[in-house]
């Protein structure tokens, strides 16, 4: 490539945010390069989203067999099953490279250059002349390069798109070894199965690889500094989910923060307090710990220091929050950026539809945009969880603050006809409307295949559909799907089969 090389647009970043975005603006005319100083894919497809549902299959099909066995008419023999954990921890990581050579492919398909190495932004637009980009090699460090090596080059375009994820949060005191303190990245690749493990965070990653690393036998307690465990969720739905993940041998400490985690002969100590009286301690003692407290956004040595980047709470500010129809501008002329670097919703499929609307808006497309107040959510150990919408409690201060009126319709699975059928009776779908005209507020769900149910609430927020066209809409039979219609009916006091 040649060092001066000019582009209509340059995306940093290859994950979800970054390739999707790449693949629009080719799509729209525009000549783009894209600047991945790892793997094309992220994050996502190679150290989160998908190599995390690789795992949690595995898990799956592990807890049916061995756990529940005898009641599908199948016993082993003790012994007889073996764990292969390398194959387990193999599986996930070969998926990663089919979708690598995806991405690279479809690429190729909408002539979109790759520039391998880590890119840094040396000015903006001006009027004197485009965006530069200067390209170096990268370093080891997946989360917190900063670059610095051999110069590979130098490019300009008129634009330059952020797409550069986020990075796990770590504790002060506790920072990640790769061995005893681990992060969800060391977590994707442990040699050897830990026969206990400590995980500080009962958020969607927390809970996760609680379900994966318990479900072959680990010993698994997990902190939740909060009073509940996944709790951006509804509380009806963490309670559900306390009850199912109790059931399966999980333990958990809510209320409880994280003051100490020191190294042992046999893996770490953790020292904990109650978070409403400090002075109440205990220990736990474990092979390792699991930090999953959240992410922040990864932007070290990506912007030169005199161009004054704007940082807004440790992510870089954007008029996302601020517009109706946010551009996704940063404070450097000509530079944008989507995605987990800009703040939540951190999630793969935010970035990708944020990245589509930023090139449709910057080429003067008009576009409906990201709806964040129906963003779906999912949760996919077994049970499953996924919500879209406002919860109960949000309602409940709503209604408090400004009056709302609503009502709530419940339905469990324990009397649903497929449920029964495939064994998986637990959990429930929650319902949460206006009054008088049924708009739907919110949907909340755990059970069998709740990340495929919730996109049928999802659309009908988006087209402003009423809890009557749910009920009105005739669902197929037998299909986990009529319980979302159950649940639409208990609104009205006539579900049928509760």
């Amino acid at each position: 490539m040649a060092d001066t090389k000019h582009y209509d647009l340059i995306v940093i970043g290859g994950g979800p945010g970054g390739y999707v975005g790449a693949i629009r603006a080719a799509q729209m005319g525009l000549k783009v390069c894209c600047i991945e100083r790892n793997k094309l894919g992220g994050v996502c497809l190679n150290w989160g989203c998908i190599p995390t549902k690789a795992l949690l299959h595995n898990a799956e099909l592990y807890m049916e067999a061995i756990r529940h066995g005898k009641d599908w008419g199948f016993e082993f023999a003790e012994g007889a099953v073996k764990v292969d954990w390398a194959k387990v921890i193999g599986r996930s990581r070969s998926i990663t490279g089919t979708l690598n050579n995806g991405i690279a492919f479809l690429f190729k398909k909408n002539k979109i250059d790759h520039v391998d190495g880590h890119a840094k932004v040396l000015s903006g637009k001006t009027s004197s002349g485009p965006c530069r980009v200067q390209v170096t090699k990268a370093d080891a460090d997946y989360y917190h390069g900063s670059g610095g090596g051999e110069k590979v080059a130098e490019i300009t375009a008129d634009r330059v798109m952020i797409a550069t994820g986020a990075a796990p949060n770590e504790l002060p005191f506790a920072k990640s070894d790769g061995k005893t303190i681990l992060s969800s990245f060391d977590a994707l690749t442990i040699p050897k199965q830990p026969k206990s493990m400590v995980i500080i965070g009962s958020g969607a990653i927390g809970m996760e690889f609680a379900y994966f690393f318990n479900a072959f036998g680990t010993k698994v307690t997990v902190i939740e500094m909060m009073d509940r465990i996944l709790p951006n969720e509804d509380e009806d739905i963490s309670a559900a989910a306390m009850r199912a993940f109790t059931k399966q041998g999980m333990e958990f400490k809510v209320g409880t923060m994280t003051t100490a985690v020191d190294k042992t002969a046999s893996g770490v100590k953790v020292t904990l307090a109650q978070a409403a009286d400090k002075s109440k301690t205990e220990s736990i003692e474990a092979e390792c710990v699991l930090v999953a407290i959240g992410v922040k956004a990864r932007y070290e040595g990506l912007f030169d220091e005199k161009l004054g980047l704007k940082i807004e709470k440790n992510h870089i500010w954007t008029d996302y929050k601020d517009k109706k129809e946010p551009t996704y501008q940063t404070s450097v002329p000509g530079v944008y950026a989507v995605g987990d670097c800009i703040g939540a919703p951190w999630l793969a499929h935010i970035a990708s539809e944020e990245a589509v609307a930023c090139v449709e808006r910057f080429m003067g497309h008009h576009t409906l945009g990201v709806d964040y107040a129906s963003i779906p959510g999912c949760t996919y150990c077994n049970p499953q969880i996924a919500s879209v919408g406002m919860t109960e409690k949000q309602a409940r201060e709503l209604q408090r603050e400004k009056g709302l009126k609503y009502k709530v319709g419940k339905y469990a699975f324990k009397g649903h006809g497929k449920a029964i059928a495939v064994g998986a009776t637990e959990g429930l779908v929650k319902v949460i409307v206006s009054e008088p005209y049924g708009e739907i507020l919110g949907a909340h769900i755990i059970g069998e295949d709740a990340s495929e149910l919730i996109g049928e609430m999802g659309l009908a927020r988006r087209v402003e559909a009423t809890i009557e066209d749910i009920i009105s809409t005739v669902h197929a039979h037998p299909t986990m799907h009529e319980a979302l219609h159950e649940a639409a009916l208990a609104t009205e006091g006539r579900a049928v089969h509760a």
